[in-house]
């Protein structure tokens, strides 16, 4: 009981940002104290009796797994990702700002040729402007982009970028944040101050909330999109132990041969 309250303290006061950062060292601690048969995540496996908060301007709770620090979204891709027959064969893969949860899968298996970049992570292997790929054209067979255009102020160019690596008959995925209520992608970089930023916007540092034409932004660059909703493969039960969100699109994107 004590270490359970220090553990709830210690999560409540200390930032997100900071907790993932330093989650490898409490991790274990964090695994133990949460152990229970309610959630499962499908990424390692674990069941928990609870999930952890996390959220920047607001908190969301019950969504953040002790064990790979994965939200409902990576585990919603996690599942599409393992009924993927590419998984199955050699591939070259391009995986951006890559998340803690997929590195430590990724990494150790022996048909794929991982190659992880960004600007800041300490994940990347290779320090890169996604605007200004150092990598040659038609070169990759998969690329994950998840939840990193919304960051960027020339997202087309970005898309385009992504599109020029990816092999003829590759195949991408790249989630945002998506308001599938929202027709167009809201923008407004009048708006300068970081609280209001996130307010509007749900982070200080996302530009943009995209809406329905996010496809078509995709399309224009030369892609075939897919707008995937796993969950109609999932039951209620599923969606419920795995804490995902029924309904959430997976923007799949394959660039034709």
């Amino acid at each position: 009981m004590i270490l359970r309250l220090i553990l709830k303290l210690f999560l409540k006061f200390i930032p997100r940002p900071v907790l993932i950062r330093i989650g490898y060292f409490i991790r274990p601690i964090i695994t133990f104290c949460y152990r229970g048969n309610n959630y499962t995540d499908p990424i390692d496996g674990r069941s928990f009796r609870k999930l952890l908060p996390y959220g920047y301007d607001k908190l969301r709770y019950n969504v953040l797994s002790p064990s790979t620090y994965s939200l409902e979204r990576h585990r919603l891709l996690w599942l599409f990702l393992k009924t993927m027959t590419v998984f199955e064969t050699k591939v070259k893969m391009l995986h951006f700002a890559p998340e803690q949860a997929f590195y430590n899968k990724f990494i150790n298996m022996k048909n794929i040729e991982y190659t992880t970049t960004d600007l800041n992570s300490p994940l990347a292997m290779i320090k890169a402007d996604i605007c200004k790929l150092p990598f040659a054209s038609n070169y990759f067979d998969i690329i994950l982009c998840n939840h990193v255009l919304e960051h960027i102020e020339n997202d087309k160019k970005a898309i385009s970028e992504l599109y020029r690596v990816l092999k003829p008959g590759g195949v991408g995925v790249f989630q945002v944040p998506l308001d599938m209520n929202r027709i167009s992608t809201f923008e407004d970089n009048s708006i300068t101050d970081p609280k209001h930023r996130a307010k509007i916007f749900g982070q200080y540092d996302h530009v943009r909330i995209y809406g329905l034409d996010y496809f078509k932004r995709l399309e224009s660059c030369g892609f075939k999109v897919e707008k995937v909703d796993f969950t109609k493969a999932l039951s209620k039960e599923e969606i419920s132990k795995y804490c995902i969100n029924e309904g959430e699109i997976i923007p799949v994107v394959y660039k034709p041969n």
